[in-house]
């Protein structure tokens, strides 16, 4: 059986049927990071021109890819978007990510939420709300700034200059509360301190009188990782100053779901190679 599992530096969309190769050619489109259009893909892929225009067409009708700019050029769509993020918010992994939210809101006493960077914004992909009175409400589903975020912020700041650049120059860094970061020199310079510090603050950018502190769970490769963890409280509650403090518990729960994301990962290669052998 060909292997689907496509490497950089071999990202020819191999597979026994049309589909896999279909689902080859979109492993190939979500590793890019902007637009691209048919030749780069021929180059790219080796592949001839009039097979990679006929699978292109065929996924563009789908929706899962749309053209973008004059026509020439190609980007994912909104279904494929929304397959990702579907698969993000209903992983198998979930009860077991579920437990490590819970475990580390009955540790420090307020509530935690698991994100994902999707589409430019901060997407909630679980949460467990502490029994203490005042909080705020964000439900699994709900999409938040990445600029007034603490995880949007980790998100961006693992970013490539160039890309991050491409992406923040067609968002409006919209104000929502004094403390909101609208300047973009501002901004960069935040990311910086981010991307050396290892963890981000919201502090009251988003919503007034909400402290917030994330970390991201490390990727199970060591690359970028997709997979953010915040601890947010009512200022009045847990100053600035302290909720520093809480880091440790934080990062100790990443590593936890750093854990759970390596398990998951490895059991899909130990299937995958099972199949291989039995056929």
């Amino acid at each position: 059986m060909n292997d689907m599992r496509l490497a950089k530096s071999d990202a020819k969309p191999d597979g026994d049927t049309p589909a896999l190769r279909l689902f080859g050619l979109l492993e190939v489109i979500a590793e890019k990071d902007q637009s691209f259009n048919l030749q780069a893909l021929v180059e790219e892929t080796g592949l001839p021109k009039p097979t990679l225009h006929r699978m292109l067409q065929q996924l563009e009708a789908a929706g899962l890819i749309q053209r973008n700019g004059d026509g020439r050029q190609y980007g994912t769509g909104l279904r494929l978007r929304r397959l990702a993020e579907n698969l993000l918010l209903n992983s198998t992994s979930h009860g077991a990510r579920h437990m490590v939210l819970r475990r580390l809101v009955e540790e420090v006493g307020e509530s935690c939420n698991l994100t994902a960077f999707s589409g430019g914004e901060v997407l909630y992909l679980d949460r467990v709300e502490t029994a203490a009175p005042l909080r705020f409400y964000l439900h699994p589903g709900s999409r938040v700034p990445a600029h007034c975020s603490a995880t949007g912020k980790l998100f961006l700041a693992q970013l490539a200059p160039a890309q991050r650049q491409r992406l923040l120059a067609h968002a409006e860094l919209e104000r929502y509360t004094q403390n909101t970061l609208t300047d973009h020199a501002q901004l960069e310079a935040e990311l910086e301190r981010v991307k050396r510090d290892g963890y981000a603050l919201d502090d009251e950018e988003f919503l007034p009188g909400l402290v917030c502190i994330g970390v991201l769970v490390p990727a199970v490769d060591g690359g970028k990782s997709n997979l953010g963890l915040a601890l947010q409280a009512p200022v009045m509650r847990v100053a600035r100053d302290k909720v520093v403090q809480l880091l440790p518990a934080l990062q100790r729960a990443a590593s936890a779901l750093a854990a759970i994301e390596a398990e998951s990962a490895s059991s899909w290669q130990g299937g995958a190679e099972g199949a291989e052998e039995d056929e």
